[in-house]
């Protein structure tokens, strides 16, 4: 398991930011790409947005455009600006981590969860 703990999540309207932030104290193997998924009720866990150690970034369509994700590597930390935000972005917001450079790979750690929830 690697340790990962997330802060940011909260109440906010439609049209809203919220910025969540995310921070390994110790994985055990040398991360390499930094995600956020996401999982409202009654749906499956989504991915919203990778970023790996070089800069690639990953984002769903969904989200293209408002979300930005960027990482602090010398913190191990990841970070994600979530601007307009609009009612269906409900949904608790999960950190995870992988030492494969490749989004799609499988991630190791993940982090507890943060909720988000965003009123119209």
């Amino acid at each position: 398991q690697v340790p990962l703990v997330e802060s940011g999540g909260g109440l906010v309207q439609a049209g809203g930011s919220l910025r969540l932030s995310c921070e390994s104290s110790g994985s055990g193997f040398s991360i390499n790409t930094m995600a956020w998924h996401r999982q409202a009720p009654g749906k499956q866990r989504e991915l919203v947005a990778s970023i790996a150690t070089v800069g690639y970034t990953y984002y769903a369509d969904s989200v293209q455009g408002r979300f930005i994700i960027s990482r602090d590597n010398a913190k191990d930390a990841v970070y994600l600006q979530m601007n307009s935000l609009k009612p269906e972005d409900t949904a608790v917001y999960y950190c995870a981590v992988s030492r494969y450079s490749d989004y799609k790979m499988p991630y190791e750690g993940w982090g507890q969860g943060t909720q988000v929830t965003v009123s119209s």
